[in-house]
């Protein structure tokens, strides 16, 4: 009898003995909780998008099949529900660091930046604005919480931790697949602002696992609307996290409902990233 492994705060995980089983819900967080309202369809749009970028990126990553037999299947969850939204991988000793890249100055870097001239520890030209494109993108790794905020670390922190060789590999790779799904976006007049991957050891190797480059991880933004300066048009849970704003909600206390109008924007901003970035009809 297999069991779940863990509940995080969008997929739920479970043990199928040499493999996981990977089930995308349609939870959303933000501000470090999850929300209390469901965004429908958003699990088969954070899985579909990741089997698209799996398959269009030249890299080694944990994904074995999406097809989920009876005997895979511990949830007691419909077929119908995992339809779309579940993934068989590779069970992979997880590097304990988030590897972020930034192509752009946004969010907590345009705020580090503003007080320091740095983001992560990285010296940056002056004169740079809100969501001002980078001359090179920057690797700017993370600690990986399970509950509440990850933190910024220095890459010499992250290669302490796991040796300068690895650290080296992680950032790398990581910058260069930033790079290679940026140009595919830019094609797709999408900008690719920022992102974080997930790495994971398997039989010696470093595979990219989780999610990829979704709305969930990754900043998404339209080019044609594009302007430094100010914040941007996104097609990612940002228009959530502006929502909340709005509110009297204090951050330290359970979150309010979303209203029915935010659920459907958000959906309708999830589908339409998946739909300009792989030129597919989202079949849900």
């Amino acid at each position: 009898m297999t069991v779940q492994v863990r509940q995080g705060k969008v997929r739920d995980v479970y043990d199928l003995g040499d493999r996981l089983l990977m089930v995308a819900s349609d939870r959303i967080s933000a501000f470090d909780w999850v929300l209390p309202t469901l965004i429908p369809d958003k699990g088969r749009v954070l899985t579909q998008l990741s089997l698209f970028w799996f398959d269009l990126l030249d890299v080694d990553h944990h994904l074995i099949s999406t097809t989920v037999r009876p005997e895979d299947n511990p949830t007691g969850l419909s077929a119908d529900f995992l339809d779309g939204r579940s993934m068989i991988v590779r069970k992979c000793e997880v590097v304990p660091f988030e590897c972020v890249v930034r192509g752009y100055l946004v969010g907590s870097g345009w705020k580090d930046y503003q007080a320091t001239g740095e983001v992560c520890g990285i010296s940056l030209p002056a004169g740079l604005k809100n969501c001002s494109k980078f001359p090179e993108p920057i690797f700017t790794p993370a600690t990986k919480a399970e509950s509440g905020h990850d933190e910024n670390i220095s890459f010499d922190f992250m290669a302490n931790a796991i040796g300068h060789e690895t650290a080296q590999w992680l950032k790398d790779q990581s910058i260069k697949v930033y790079q290679t799904a940026a140009e595919h976006a830019a094609k797709r007049g999408i900008i690719l602002a920022d992102t974080k991957f997930e790495w994971g050891w398997h039989d010696g190797k470093l595979l990219l696992i989780d999610e990829v480059l979704t709305p969930d991880s990754s900043r998404f933004w339209p080019a044609d609307d594009y302007q430094e300066g100010r914040n941007q048009v996104s097609y990612d849970k940002q228009f959530v996290r502006e929502f909340l704003e709005t509110t009297n909600w204090d951050k330290n206390s359970p979150p309010p409902e979303l209203p029915h109008d935010v659920v459907e924007k958000t959906r309708e901003k999830y589908v339409m990233a998946y739909e300009r970035l792989t030129e597919k009809k989202f079949d849900w």
